[in-house]
């Protein structure tokens, strides 16, 4: 494939403008940092499968461009672009990610890989092309948008779960390993956001009978009315949050945003495992429990 891109506007940059590349920014966080970032005075290259679905951004000033975070030919035209024109990539942005339904006995390992390819492969593989030209210059920032779902599990949501506990362990080792070359390594913890996040997750739960269909199915209502909230955490927070962090001169290794990211992991952790086992089994009622 190849690559197609567009510029936004005039590439008028200074030299202490930095270059950031943005992952996912069709809709909902990944969008909304992009607007951020283009109004803070980076050079804001948005990505995204669809240039179509980008056209509102380029007219704000960003940079568009095609990348298909699971396809390897896509993620290397997609940095080599930004490289041959710009020679660095100051801030890399590894929003991209999305959240799937479905009971562990059955989910298929088709589905799972398809989780980890973009959950978790899609990032590392991007941390891996952006990383040479940073520990050459010295510097660089990469932020990974994690999820209070590395934290905690919730039923149904295993696959979803398994690839954000992988996201912290890959942002830990990033960190302590590339930390000596100038290379900071950032994750935010995010609650539930306001996005279409949770529809895509609901769009996925299997809607054949299975012995899982009553209690997956309370579990989807729960999701359901939560993503319903006037209280959601807004795609603008985390993109200001991401603004913040990579103008720090020391941020710190994690940032978890909103109350909820703060209080169920504590909450949870306070209670142990027989308790919050409990919890859940009194929520969704499971058959022969």
């Amino acid at each position: 494939m190849s690559i197609v891109y567009r510029y936004g506007m005039k590439d008028t940059r200074q030299p202490h403008t930095k270059v950031i590349l943005i992952t996912g920014c069709a809709t909902g966080v990944g969008h909304a940092t992009a607007l951020a970032c283009v109004r803070a005075g980076y050079i804001t290259y948005a990505t995204g499968r669809n240039l179509k679905e980008l056209r509102d951004l380029a007219a704000a000033g960003c940079h568009t461009l095609e990348l298909d975070v699971t396809s390897e030919n896509s993620r290397v035209q997609a940095v080599q672009a930004i490289l041959a024109k710009h020679k660095t990539i100051d801030i890399l942005v590894n929003n991209a990610g999305y959240g799937q339904m479905g009971a562990i006995e059955l989910i298929s390992l088709d589905q799972i890989r398809r989780q980890f390819e973009t959950n978790v492969f899609g990032v590392l593989r991007l941390c891996q092309l952006v990383m040479p030209r940073m520990r050459q210059s010295g510097k660089g920032t990469i932020v990974i948008v994690g999820s209070m779902g590395g934290l905690v599990t919730t039923p149904f949501m295993g696959a979803y779960h398994m690839s954000k506990y992988a996201v912290e362990s890959l942002a830990d080792a990033l960190r302590r390993e590339a930390s000596g070359f100038g290379i900071r390594t950032i994750l935010l913890e995010p609650e539930a956001i306001k996005s279409n996040f949770g529809n895509t997750t609901l769009a996925s739960v299997s809607r054949g009978d299975t012995p899982y269909t009553e209690t997956q199915k309370r579990i989807s209502q729960i999701t359901a009315k939560s993503y319903m909230s006037p209280r959601l955490l807004t795609p603008e927070r985390v993109a200001d949050k991401i603004i913040k962090v990579t103008a720090s001169k020391h941020p710190k290794a994690r940032y978890r945003i909103g109350v909820q990211a703060h209080i169920m992991p504590a909450l949870f952790h306070i209670m142990g495992d027989r308790l919050t086992d409990k919890l859940w089994h009194n929520i969704i009622k499971p058959k022969n429990g």
